[in-house]
Order: C-alpha cells, then structure tokens, then sequence
C-alpha cells in the first residue's frame, strides 16, 4: 500500500500490489501493479523512459501519444533550475495550475494520464566537479554548476507536485568514495530523508499543505552494514511517510529489509544491456531506468531481440545481434523493416535504407523513427518478460536468451545528433568543439561574395566591362 494511509484518502494513495507468488522479501522475479487516481496503471517489472527538458528525446508529445505506450516519465530537477540561485525563481515555478494540478505536468504540457517521477539529477547524471555539502548535493544546470539545497529540493516537490519524488541523496559519482566519504553519504542520505518526509508529511503540517507526491526513500550503492540505523529508521520512524525506494545498483536489493520488501522499487542502476535488465528483473527489481534505449536512438542502433527468443539454427553456433547499425553501408538499399516481426510505426511504414538515408542526411527524422522502433522493442521485451514470470518459465527463458544473443550492443560508427550539454563531461578548459561548425560553408560562401562586390557590374556599366563580366559580346562596326 501507498505512503501515510491514516493521513490521506485512498483516492490520494500511491498503491502497489504484488501479483504473483513472489514473497516481498525474497530475491526473485515479481509481478506487481502500481497504481493512482487519474494515472494509467503501470503494470510491472517495466521500465521508466527519461526526458531531456521535459520531454522524451527526438519524439514530439503527439506523437508520443499516438504511437507509444508510454506510461510514466522520468524528469531531473536539474534541468529547469537554472535560475534557482538568482534574483527571481526558475519560470516552472510560476507555471499556472489548480490546486488539483501539477505545475510540472502543465509546464511540460503533459496528459494527465501519465505517471511523472521526479528526481535531482538526470540519469545518468554527470559527475560534478563541485563536492555535496551536509545541506546541499551538486548539480549540472542548463547555465553550470551549481548546489542544490535541502530545503530547495523539499520546496521543489511542493510547487511542482509530481506523482512520486525520488529522494535527496549523498552520492558520489566521479571516484569510489573511501570508508570515511561512505560513513558522511549514509549520515547526510538519512538526515535529507528524515527533513523532508517531516516537510512534507509530517505531524505538523496542516492537512491543506500536506503533499500528496509519493515519496520513494533512496537506498545508497554500499553495504548494508554501512547502513544499518538509516534501514532502522526507514522501518520505523519514517515507514508511514514512503511509498517506495529508489536504488542505484541492482546489490542493493538485496540488503532490502523484510518489512520494506513490499514497496516498489525504482532501479537507477543504469543496465548496458538487456542481459543485465533480465538480471535486474530476476532480483526482483519492478521500475527500471535503461539510459542505452536513448542512446542507441542517438548512435542510429535500432534494437532487435525478443524474449524468449525465437527458435534458433541449431545448425550454427552463432549469437544473434541484440541491435543493427543503420549508419553501416550494407544498409544502403536494404528495403526490409528494422524487425521482420516489429509492428512499431516504423516497421510498417519505412524500411532500412530509407532510415540509412536519412541518416546520411542527418534528417532529424531519422531518430525520431529509430525512438519509435526502440521504445516499441522495449515494451514488447517487457510485456513478454511479465507474461514469462506469470509462466514460471522465467529462468528457463533467461537461459535461453542468453545462449541466442550477443552479450554487448554493436558499437557506435556515425555521428549521432548534436551533443547537449549535459550528454558529455567536460575534460578541462580550452577543450576543443564537441560538434561541427554548422554553418561552416555559409561563412565560406560570404567571403566569396565579398570579394566578387567589387567586379560586379552596375547600371553605369559601359559594353567593355560588360563585356568582361561576360554579358554581352561588343560587336564591331
């Protein structure tokens, strides 16, 4: 069940639900449904796509409807605070909206019916060189570096009121922290959690300005020794307050103690590959982040597995492919779909040299087609995993996906989109442009045309210089 049940009503409740035999505590696939008023259920193991300002990379909200199965977004706070520091306060704050409403949600024009996650930081987030503070973490904005404070973040959740918020946390992402920095992140982790579940739920709040965001407590990537009192804590003092706990590895789950077990848990852990997502699931993780179905829309990768996977040849030891490079040349005049079996927009309207093309082109339609294909690809691969546990077949399918494909995505060979900012840490100053001069050859034809002002012909013009402009011919008497 949801977070505070004595102080909301059930319309107001984060629910989830185990579906299957699975026991809460027991590390092992499960089947769940999660659940709000006025929100499409999600039904799980399944995954959380991640937004870039608000919205799903190369894929307009339209056509996000239209052509996806969408459920719930992920959204990084650090993508519209940039002003937070400055006079003012960033433009999503003054984002119109009923008290029944979500400023986020009207800021990114978003349809009700869709979950909206918000943490801090992207996923994956880039390492700051700035250090967290025992008040604060840093983060990337749109204009630098900057620190996120507690109470800003508590502030952020009471403004922008999305449905569930993945708690503050003290993690260290350029280097593996020592024995002391570990012992300051589960200090700082706890006391951010203990602030903001008083601040949001707490006795003291009056019930009109008690938050109804849905808060899932954030559980470090160490030991469980390391964090023994914080687990205490968080079964005790502060279990009425959370609804469920975000991760950043998939060990974590098993330090999940038993009368956590039955919350949702939210995976950050960023898996490099299906085999590591099938992994992720047979421990029994319910919402997963995959930064690579992203990228690999960037690299021009169209992903094609199934699970199970289909009858191999037995006649060859091969692996199949778990993705096809459209940039490659032998796909210059292929005219068959990204996936023979694929039913996505893309499959049944376009075809493999079309996207080459695009491509070559650098036509931004061609990654909106190869987003489409992927995310189609993921919900099938999710849909047919959950009807897998339901079988009870699951670990005979794992097995079996793991002998039919390749362990590792094809590599990266063309040029992707223009890098955002945020896609890339930087190495130092002076370093060189990340993307091309997009207007190289405009500059170049302009100083051309300068040069040709001066033997360009005028009104005044007699027959000889027309004549050496080429215009005319003089004729002779």
């Amino acid at each position: 069940m949801g977070s505070n049940a004595s102080q909301r009503s059930p319309d107001e409740m984060l629910n989830f639900s185990l579906l299957n035999s699975a026991t809460a505590s027991t590390l092992a696939p499960r089947l769940g449904k999660l659940t709000l008023a006025g929100r499409n259920p999600i039904l799980t193991p399944h995954y959380i796509p991640l937004t870039s300002r608000g919205a799903v990379p190369h894929i307009a909200h339209d056509v996000m409807r239209e052509q996806t199965a969408i459920s719930g977004l992920y959204f990084g706070l650090e993508d519209f605070i940039e002003k937070l520091h400055r006079k003012g306060c960033p433009p999503i704050y003054n984002t119109p909206a009923a008290p029944n409403e979500s400023p986020l949600r009207n800021f990114v024009c978003l349809p009700d019916n869709l979950f909206l996650i918000l943490g801090p930081r992207r996923v994956p987030p880039l390492p700051c060189p700035p250090s967290n503070t025992p008040n604060s973490i840093a983060v990337l904005t749109t204009v630098g570096f900057g620190q996120l404070e507690a109470g800003q973040y508590v502030e952020a959740v009471q403004k922008l009121r999305p449905d569930i918020v993945v708690g503050l946390s003290d993690l260290v992402t350029s280097h593996k922290p020592g024995l002391k920095r570990q012992a300051k992140m589960v200090d700082r982790t706890h006391a951010f959690t203990t602030h903001a579940t008083e601040q949001l739920y707490g006795s003291a709040v009056s019930e009109e300005n008690r938050s109804k965001t849905a808060y899932f407590a954030p559980l470090l990537p160490l030991d469980n020794a390391q964090q023994t009192l914080y687990l205490e804590d968080l079964e005790d003092e502060v279990r009425q307050y959370i609804s469920g706990l975000a991760l950043y590895e998939s060990a974590s789950l098993s330090i999940i103690p038993k009368p956590l077990g039955d919350l949702p848990r939210l995976l950050l852990s960023e898996p490099a590959t299906p085999h590591d997502i099938l992994r992720e699931v047979s421990l029994g993780g319910d919402l997963l982040t995959i930064p690579f179905l992203g990228t690999s829309s960037d690299a021009g990768i169209a992903l094609d597995f199934a699970f199970p996977p289909p009858l191999s040849d037995t006649s060859t030891s091969e692996y199949r492919p778990l993705a096809y490079d459209l940039w490659a040349a032998a796909h210059t005049s292929d005219t068959s779909p990204l996936s023979e079996s694929c039913e996505c927009y893309t499959c049944r309207n376009h075809h493999r040299a079309y996207i080459h093309h695009l491509l070559e082109a650098k036509e931004m339609l061609a990654w909106t087609l190869l987003q489409l294909h992927n995310l189609h690809t993921m919900d099938n691969f999710f849909a047919k995993v959950r009807e897998s546990i339901q079988r009870g077949t699951f670990e005979s399918d794992v097995e079996s996906f793991q002998r039919t494909y390749d362990s590792q995505l094809p590599e990266q060979t063309g040029r992707g989109p223009r890098i955002r900012g945020y896609q890339a840490p930087g190495s130092g100053p002076n370093e060189p442009r990340r993307n091309p001069r997009a207007y190289g050859r405009l500059d170049d034809a302009m100083e051309k045309f300068a040069e040709s002002q001066s033997s360009i012909a005028t009104p005044d013009t007699g027959a000889e210089g027309l004549e050496e402009h080429g215009f005319a011919k003089k004729l002779s008497s």
